[in-house]
C-alpha cells in the first residue's frame, strides 16, 4: 500500500464525477439519522453523531445478508414525506461537495411505506429533495426505483409499475436489490419485462452475492443494461467476455464489496483485470454511511491499492457519465462539458506526485 499525497486527494474531489450505483436509505448523514432517532423515540446504542457514524460502517458482516442487515436502523426514520425530503436534499448537498456532479439514488419506495405514506407520497418526497438538491447545487440527481428479490411476487410488479409511472418525471430506471443467494432474478422476470415494454432502463444487482449465474440471469433472463458489481464475473470467462463484448456497464463498489467478504481486501479487487481487459466499468459508493465512504474515497482506494494513475482515474469518470441513464443528447452534453473540466484538472496535475 503507498501513502496518497494530501495535494491528490484534493484533485480526485474537485474532479467532476459521476456516482450510478448509490442507495439512499444507505447514506444518510450520521447527524440527521440521530437526529430523526431522537425525534422519533428510536433507540440507539450510542449518543453522539460521530459515534453513530462509527457504529453504521458495516465492518463486521460475514455476507451480504448482514450488510444488510443494518439498513432496518436508517429505514425507521424515513418513513414520513419530510424525512424523506430532508434525506434526499442532503444526499445530493452532500454529493456536489464530493464533486460528484451527476447521481442516481436508488431506493425501494415500498419500504418507506410502513408508517402510512402512499407510494405516489414516498416518490413524490424524494424527488421534491433530490430537485431541490439540485437546484442548490447544479449537480443532477435522478431515481433508480428497486424491487426487493427476497420479497413475493407481486412487489416486483408493482415496483416496475410505479418506476414506470414516474418514467420521464425523475425515474430513469429499475432495478432488483437486495440478499442474491437463493433469489434469482428470473424469479421476477415478468417486471422486468414490464418495465423494458415501457421503454425503461434496467439494472440488477448481480454477482455480489452470488455466482457469475447471477449475472447471466439479470443479463439474458431480465434484459439488464447494467449490472449493479458483477464482482465475481470473472469466475465464467464466457461471459467475462460477452459482457465486454456487448459493452454492459459494471457499476463496481470497492469498498463495500470487501465489507460483504465478496473480496478478502481491495487489492484483491477484480476491477483492475477488468479495466485491463477493456470492460466497461465505473466506481461507486454503494451506501456512504454503511461503508463510510465518499466517492473521492473510492477513487484515491484505486490509485493506493491498484494502482490506477490519474489518467485513469479520468477515464472511468468520463465513463461513468458516458454510462448515465439519461436521455442521449442530455447525457452527451453533461459529458462534452465534464471532459473539458477533467482535462483542466489534469493539465494543472503535472507537478502533483501521485503517490509518495
Amino acid at each position: 500500500m503507498s501513502t496518497v499525497n494530501p495535494a491528490f486527494i484534493d484533485m480526485v474531489q474537485r474532479m467532476p464525477k459521476a456516482d450510478l450505483h448509490c442507495h439512499l436509505d444507505g447514506s444518510l448523514r450520521a447527524s440527521t439519522l440521530l437526529e430523526l432517532s431522537v425525534e422519533r423515540g428510536l433507540t440507539l446504542p450510542v449518543s453522539t453523531a460521530v459515534e453513530l457514524g462509527r457504529w453504521m460502517r458495516v465492518d463486521d458482516a460475514r455476507h451480504l445478508e448482514d450488510y444488510l442487515a443494518r439498513f432496518e436502523v436508517t429505514l425507521a426514520t424515513m418513513q414520513d414525506a419530510a424525512a424523506l425530503e430532508r434525506i434526499a436534499h442532503e444526499f445530493v448537498l452532500d454529493a456536489a461537495l464530493d464533486g460528484v456532479r451527476y447521481i442516481e439514488a436508488r431506493f425501494c419506495p415500498a419500504l418507506h411505506a410502513r408508517g402510512g405514506l402512499s407510494l405516489d407520497d414516498v416518490m413524490q418526497a424524494v424527488l421534491r429533495g433530490l430537485a431541490r438538491g439540485e437546484k442548490d447545487t447544479g449537480t443532477l440527481a435522478r431515481v433508480i426505483v428497486c424491487a426487493l428479490r427476497s420479497l413475493p411476487w407481486p412487489h416486483a410488479m408493482e415496483m416496475a409499475e410505479l418506476a414506470v409511472a414516474y418514467k420521464g418525471r425523475g425515474v430513469v430506471a429499475f432495478d432488483l436489490a437486495g440478499g442474491e443467494l437463493g433469489n434469482p432474478a428470473s424469479a421476477h422476470a415478468p417486471a422486468f419485462d414490464f418495465a423494458r415494454q415501457h421503454d425503461l432502463a434496467v439494472t440488477v444487482h448481480a454477482g455480489e452475492g452470488d455466482a457469475p449465474s447471477s449475472i447471466r440471469d439479470a443479463l439474458h433472463r431480465c434484459g439488464a443494461d447494467r449490472i449493479g458489481h458483477g464482482t465475481r464475473l470473472r469466475e465464467d470467462p464466457s461471459l467475462e467476455a460477452y459482457v465486454i463484448d456487448h459493452r454492459v456497464t459494471l457499476e463496481v463498489c470497492p469498498t463495500s464489496n470487501v465489507q460483504t467478504r465478496v473480496v478478502p481486501t481491495f487489492a484483491d479487487h477484480p476491477l483492475s483485470r477488468y479495466v485491463v481487459m477493456g470492460a466497461v466499468v465505473t466506481i461507486n459508493t454503494d451506501n456512504r454511511l454503511m461503508s463510510g465512504v465518499s466517492l473521492t474515497d473510492e477513487y484515491v482506494r484505486c490509485a493506493q491499492y491498484l494502482n490506477f494513475d490519474i489518467d485513469t482515474l479520468a477515464m472511468l469518470a468520463i465513463t461513468s457519465f458516458d454510462s448515465a441513464f439519461l436521455p442521449h443528447l442530455q447525457r452527451e452534453s453533461l459529458r462534452e462539458r465534464i471532459a473539458i473540466e477533467i482535462g483542466d484538472v489534469l493539465a494543472a496535475a503535472d507537478d502533483i506526485a501521485v503517490l509518495l
